[in-house]
């Protein structure tokens, strides 16, 4: 057995023995040896195995199915450009702690500055943006099948790449990237035995690695008027159960909810960020005013702190006092006058918006649910019109909040969950990641994905923001707007996923029947409206 086989099939044993169970692959030249061991492992149901052509598609599927698992899912491609297109999903996983591994094939190290055919300085490609740089190094020939030599120092490697991946050292999970030089031959010897150099025990790993337990106590008076700002990643506190909460869709409501637009009439006294919040403007002025005091709860090393004015941080609250009477009635009569306030001024709008949209939405969830949210304006309008339902899981890619891979992160989400997943996005975020959809013949597929997408022709969410003001009316169509005009019935039809365009009354009826396969429901919304929108509602509260 040559030693570059030899190698890859060592990896895909020992990745499968430290717990992984999907993995993306994309087809290339110097990933061959990789290939052949990842399509034999799936054929003994050692792991399930997702082919994909485009690197960028394949990295976002990988961090759907790690954000949806919580375990590390490998993207294996080959050497050069295809490495490079992975940068915005390790972007994302850095930022949202997602056990993304990079396992890329590379050329012989000697081959560098070469001019080699395909060969880039790839080890150290991602710097600062994973969290560790492992090159595994060539594989030798060695007398005898079993390899004894670089046997223990293959999978020990493994066990380290899955150690850094899952935080288990430093409570810090995220992305790392596993390069691989292999040498030829990069296919199989032929008539040569389906042979693994072999591993330690039964299904064990070569290395066992504990979880590390960070507890940093932080003491807390809850006497003040106080509120919870749960952000995306938090994990749920049940000692601020209480508390006022204003949580982000993608978070836990640790307390009686609060909507963000409240916010500026309560003037709380004190606040409590646990994750890291990401969506609105009301709690980034909380949180930057001088006269609130602000603690941070984070479950990493790590803790939020855009203005400067966190307090004091921990992993967990140890509280004293009680909020009076008067703060929690006046938080819960402004959290009921914030939420009638939106839904009557929905009602009265003339268009229909992805406001709307995502009122129909969720709506419709129902515990066992899945709900996918797109990073730009989807998940902003969930926070909107409604809290969040028990028993519902709410991702989005919140770790830095961009379009990218959205529909693919949707179906890997969706391939993990056994219930109905729904993904809500906008006509941009679709068409930006519409390669998404291809999934070649004989590949896993979702059980039960709606995508929705609320098409209003364009960037909405630029209607809402500076730009968007009419001043700048003569300019915003084109380099903000950005219409397309694009037939997304046509686009669906070329991938073979079935599309339907419908309105919001017919949306709540597709979606309390039963889930049928992967679809994709396109709604027709307005922008032109939303800035008017928007100041209705804020109006409606402030009155």
């Amino acid at each position: 057995m040559n030693p570059s086989t030899a190698q890859a099939r060592v990896v895909v044993d020992e990745l499968a023995r430290g717990g992984v169970r999907e993995v993306v692959l994309c087809p290339g030249s110097r990933n061959a040896p990789l290939a052949f061991a990842l399509q034999a492992a799936d054929a003994a149901g050692q792991l399930r195995l997702h082919m994909r052509v485009d690197e960028r598609t394949a990295g976002f599927l990988a961090v759907g199915l790690a954000v949806a698992s919580g375990a590390p899912v490998p993207v294996v491609m080959t050497s050069g450009t295809a490495v490079a297109n992975l940068g915005p999903a390790v972007l994302e996983a850095n930022y949202a702690r997602v056990p993304l591994i990079v396992l890329s094939a590379n050329r012989p190290y000697e081959m560098l500055g070469t001019g080699a055919n395909q060969t880039v300085e790839q080890l150290g490609l991602f710097s600062s943006q994973v969290r560790a740089t492992i090159s595994l190094g060539l594989a030798e020939t060695e007398s005898g099948p079993e390899y004894p030599r670089q046997n223990s120092v293959w999978r020990s490697a493994v066990c380290r790449v899955l150690a850094a991946a899952r935080g288990t050292r430093s409570g810090n999970a995220g992305p790392v990237h596993f390069d691989i030089p292999l040498r030829e031959p990069l296919v199989p010897e032929p008539g040569s035995p389906e042979f693994t150099p072999a591993g330690r025990g039964v299904d064990q790993p070569w290395t066992a690695t504990q979880y590390a337990t960070l507890d940093v106590p932080l003491d807390i008076d809850l006497t003040p008027d106080t509120v919870v700002i749960s952000g995306h990643g938090a994990g749920l506190r049940a000692e601020l159960a209480g508390l006022p909460t204003v949580a982000e869709p993608t978070a836990p409501v640790h307390g009686p909810a609060l909507h963000p637009l409240a916010l500026p009439l309560l003037k709380p006294r004190q606040a409590i960020i646990t994750g890291r919040p990401t969506l609105h403007r009301q709690v980034s002025r909380v949180l930057a005013d001088p006269e609130v005091t602000v603690y941070a709860l984070t479950t990493g090393p790590r803790w939020p702190d855009v203005s400067g004015n966190v307090v004091g941080t921990g992993t967990r609250a140890v509280t004293s006092g009680a909020p009076t009477v008067q703060w929690l009635d006046r938080c819960r009569e402004l959290d009921r006058r914030a939420r009638t306030v939106v839904r009557d001024e929905l009602d009265r709008h003339p268009k229909p918006t992805g406001l709307h949209v995502a009122a129909v939405i969720t709506d419709a969830l129902r515990e066992g649910d899945q709900l996918l949210l797109g990073a730009s304006n989807p998940v902003r309008d969930a926070a909107l019109v409604s809290a969040p339902k028990p028993g519902v899981r709410v991702l989005s890619n919140r770790g830095v909040a961009g379009i990218d891979g959205t529909v693919s992160s949707a179906v890997g989400a969706a391939l993990h969950h056994r219930g109905r997943t729904i993904a809500l996005i906008g006509d941009l975020t679709f068409l930006h990641d519409a390669s998404g959809l291809l999934i070649g013949r004989g590949e896993p597929r979702p059980d039960d994905l709606t995508i929705v997408v609320a098409n209003d022709d364009g960037g909405g969410i630029f209607e809402l923001l500076e730009q968007g003001d009419p001043q700048y009316a003569g300019v915003f169509e084109r380099v903000f707007g950005t219409p397309h005009g694009m037939d997304l019935s046509a686009l669906c039809a070329a991938y073979r996923i079935p599309h339907r365009q419908v309105g919001p009354a017919e949306l709540a009826a597709e979606l309390a029947g039963p889930g049928p396969g992967f679809r994709v429901l396109e709604v027709l919304t307005d922008r032109s409206g939303l800035r008017e929108l928007h100041a209705a509602v804020r109006a409606g509260i402030d009155s």
